[in-house]
């Protein structure tokens, strides 16, 4: 017997982080109907988003989360901090620019120890990662080093402005890598546990 939309389960994920990349994604897997969808990000839009986000003109001054609350069941426009906050989600995705948020997701553990299912999804530049709880933990040192703070996922070069020879799209790249993993692992098939771009 087949299931109809009604019958579906839907899984409860977190995106933290509706910019570069999230903003891609949530539309994504909005589409599939089978997920519920919270998301996360205390950051308002900007002129400089439009070029590169998921956003319009429209939206500079709103919320990320409130210009994208059409496509989510719950929106949390202030920063994710603690563990308690991502309790209780079949998955968090991390697309959020900065490492202090990263470390919240990776100290939850990886593979058959992780406290809880997380996905970290980045870009920077012409770079792309993909990187879930199922990776080896000996490379999360590598992954967490960097600067401290936000950084955009156009990399050092952008400056904010149109133009397109600074301009990159490794990011929707990630958010489709990482919206069709999802679909895998939530149907229990094989997934990678990491994957790293450059394009």
């Amino acid at each position: 017997m087949n299931k109809t939309r009604k019958d579906i389960v839907k899984r409860r994920v977190l995106i933290i982080g509706v910019g570069g990349i999230g903003s891609f994604l949530v539309p994504l897997i909005k589409k599939v109907g089978s997920y519920d969808i919270t998301i996360a990000d205390p950051d308002k839009v900007e002129s400089k988003n439009i070029s590169y986000q998921n956003f319009s003109v429209a939206d500079v001054g709103n919320t990320k989360v409130s210009a994208l609350k059409h496509l989510a069941n719950k929106t949390v426009a202030f920063p994710i901090l603690t563990e308690n906050q991502i309790r209780n989600y079949d998955l968090v995705v991390c697309c959020a620019d900065n490492l202090d948020v990263r470390r919240l997701i990776y100290r939850q553990g990886f593979q058959d120890n992780a406290k809880l299912k997380w996905l970290d999804l980045r870009a920077q530049g012409r770079n792309g990662a993909l990187i879930s709880y199922l990776t080896d933990p000996k490379y999360s040192d590598t992954f967490l080093s960097g600067p401290d703070g936000s950084f955009s996922c156009q990399g050092e070069d952008f400056n904010g402005t149109r133009l397109t020879k600074r301009l990159h799209f490794t990011h929707v790249a990630i958010a489709g890598m990482g919206a069709q993993w999802m679909q895998r692992w939530f149907n229990e098939e094989k997934v990678q546990d990491k994957v790293i771009i450059n394009l």
